[in-house]
């Protein structure tokens, strides 16, 4: 099985071709132009580099939240046209599972920290289990930078772009068991393949007709439970 996946949900883009669960392509990239100008052409380079035609993928998958407003809607409107062009299965990805999974292998917390702007954060608490799954142990939120953390007594590693902005906030209380890591800003592609190919297998498929992005904010915080054809559990469905 051949999955495209694509990320557009922060100042990076990146896409990957998975078989299986092996990564036969994979760039992630930052441009001056907008995201609407390079996603389709980079997702074309990729298609190109491995032979690969659109009709020839068996599961699209990207994120839907939350993240950028416009790069989130940019990706479904793209993934949309996917479903509709070539009739296959598609799978959503919360951003934060995905940066999650886009950090090497630890058996630390993983606070994951993306800018929200309005100076907040989107945030939620990961542990491996096993090399390439994930659990989740907290729900994703908006807060501001300076409640991070405060209920977790734990080893953490703090990752994403808005660990970054605001590492001296997080550390601001000198716990030495909190490390905020410079290198791990971006969603890697790859993990948004890998968690969408887990939900093809559990039947957690997006509906093109009803699929809504997953924005977080307070006016916008009810993830619909139509955004899935198979409605289960939603804090089971939400990575």
């Amino acid at each position: 099985m051949i999955t495209l996946a694509f990320d557009c949900s922060s100042q990076a883009i990146s896409i990957a071709l998975i078989e299986n669960r092996n990564i036969i392509y994979e760039e992630t990239s930052r441009s001056r132009l907008s995201h609407s100008e390079t996603m389709l052409p980079a997702i074309g380079k990729a298609l190109k580099a491995e032979n690969i035609k659109i009709n020839n993928i068996d599961l699209f998958a990207c994120t839907v939240g939350p993240g950028s407003f416009t790069g989130i809607r940019l990706a479904m409107s793209t993934l949309k046209g996917f479903i509709l062009a070539t009739s296959k299965p598609a799978a959503g990805v919360s951003t934060l599972a995905a940066l999650a999974l886009s950090t090497p292998y630890t058996e630390k917390l993983i606070c994951v920290v993306m800018d929200a702007g309005r100076g907040q954060v989107y945030t939620s608490n990961y542990f491996y289990k096993g090399r390439d799954a994930l659990q989740q142990t907290t729900k994703e939120k908006v807060i501001n930078p300076h409640y991070l953390l405060l209920d977790i007594d734990e080893e953490a590693i703090c990752v994403g772009e808005g660990a970054i902005k605001y590492k001296s906030i997080i550390l601001k209380n000198k716990r030495k068991n909190i490390i905020v890591d410079t290198k791990i800003s971006h969603i890697k592609a790859s993990a948004v393949g890998i968690l969408g190919v887990e939900k093809y297998k559990r039947g957690e498929l997006l509906n093109p007709d009803t699929c809504i992005p997953f924005y977080l904010r307070s006016a916008d915080a009810r993830l619909s439970n139509s955004l899935y054809l198979n409605n289960e559990d939603k804090e089971r469905n939400c990575f």
